[in-house]
């Protein structure tokens, strides 16, 4: 590969983008020896004065989102790294819920690609070194980190975290995680720790995720048993035996993730009141996520790629269809279990509207189609090519859902916000 030139701390960020992409020879490569020794340099491993790091199939941003919003109402100052973003790089990084100028951005990458010599660095990885560079200059109470890929050998997992949490588990990512439940659970219960609080708020899991919480000696808190919850109505209902929270308000984001960040909390040393719960739950939100877009036709934007994310979308849809027509506008990567993600969709959908992605890992509208039954004269270019038609098709009564990946939800949400 022919020599990069080196961006410039003052470089535009997107000069500094195109330059990760080009840096690495494959855009994931697990492993920590490689980013442990450029976070050793960097005086990153130890980031103060609290971290929590969230790993799971489905429900690490929602968890992230919810953990904020509690900790912001509890007047806590909170650092959150999330990926992949839907529009902007910069949403990778949020400090007090809000985005960091690009140019902070560049500059933590300066300082990581100067410390890193001749290591090599995936985009990932080099993004997630710039991000815990940015919590290390303006040091948040609380660090938030949301697991990339596995857990055991995720890049954020160099780091010394409080708390670790395990938000859900189901087959994902076959080709680097492979199709086996239980190895699964082994990779993702990768970022306990000895001594420290470990919540999984996946019920039943694979045997390997208490297992290896024994084997390390981490405080298991499992959902079903260490703490439960149920929801009545328009309200629910926590509790860990030690103490009991009724009536809490619903959050618009999964009631199972907010049951998990209520344990973290409770199981840290950290200062949290029940209005601090009632009021963050009220408040969480999370782009892409549930997201409404439009009323009329009332039009919604889900991330689902799996089909555990796109069996609980269903549901959600169940809810609010009665007997109105559901129109789903539809992009995928190819990578995905794209059959199974469809097929949990089918029973609510009216009408679908493939899409293509574009990239190495898209999709095409016309592989979507083949499981749908439809032909190429139904496929569209764009998830807003699909959006455009469906609106044209749809009465103001009809719900439109856009769905299948972070690109598809992150183009509708640039053309249409």
């Amino acid at each position: 590969m022919a020599e990069l030139d080196i961006p410039k701390a003052t470089s535009p960020l997107a000069t500094w983008l195109t330059y990760l992409e080009n840096l690495h020879t494959s855009a994931i490569d697990l492993g920590l020896d490689r980013v442990k020794a450029v976070a050793e340099r960097a005086d990153l491993i130890h980031l103060k004065p609290y971290v929590i790091t969230v790993a799971g199939t489905n429900g690490k941003g929602s968890t992230c989102a919810l953990l904020e919003s509690i900790l912001l109402q509890a007047g806590y100052t909170v650092g959150v790294y999330s990926s992949p973003h839907l529009v902007r790089y910069s949403e990778r990084v949020r400090i007090n819920g809000q985005e960091l100028a690009d140019n902070e951005h560049s500059q933590a990458f300066s300082v990581i690609d100067a410390l890193r010599g001749d290591i090599s660095l995936s985009f990932f990885e080099f993004g997630t070194l710039a991000a815990l560079q940015l919590f290390k200059q303006h040091q948040p109470d609380v660090i938030l980190l949301e697991v990339g890929l596995g857990g055991r050998l995720d890049a954020t997992n160099v780091v010394e975290h409080d708390i670790a949490i395990v938000t859900s588990l189901a087959i994902d990512h076959v080709d680097w995680l492979g199709d086996d439940i239980n190895q699964i659970g082994f990779e993702k219960a990768g970022i306990f720790r000895s001594g420290k609080p470990a919540i999984c708020g996946q019920p039943v899991p694979p045997a390997t995720v208490a297992a290896h919480a024994d084997d390390i000696g981490a405080k298991l808190y499992q959902v079903g048993y260490q703490f439960t919850y149920h929801q009545d109505g328009t309200q629910w209902h926590w509790s860990s035996g030690a103490f009991d929270l009724p009536n809490l308000p619903v959050p618009s984001l999964p009631l199972a993730n907010a049951a998990t960040a209520i344990m973290a909390l409770g199981a840290s040393t950290l200062d949290i009141s029940d209005r601090d719960i009632e009021f963050g739950l009220r408040n969480a939100k999370l782009s892409g996520r549930m997201q409404v877009l439009a009323d009329q036709p009332y039009t919604l934007l889900d991330v689902a790629h799996n089909p555990h994310s796109a069996e609980y979308l269903a549901n959600k849809i169940a809810e609010i269809k009665q007997d109105r027509t559901v129109r789903a506008v539809v992009g995928m990567l190819k990578d995905k279990d794209i059959a199974a993600t469809l097929e949990a969709l089918k029973p609510v959908v009216n009408h679908w509207y493939p899409a293509s992605l574009t990239g190495p890992r898209a999709a095409t509208a016309q592989e979507l189609a083949q499981h749908l039954s439809l032909s190429d004269d139904d496929c569209f270019a764009t998830p807003n090519d699909a959006l455009t038609k469906a609106r044209e098709d749809a009465s103001d009564d009809d719900v439109i859902i856009v769905f299948g990946s972070f690109h598809t939800v992150g183009q509708v949400i640039e053309a249409n916000t």
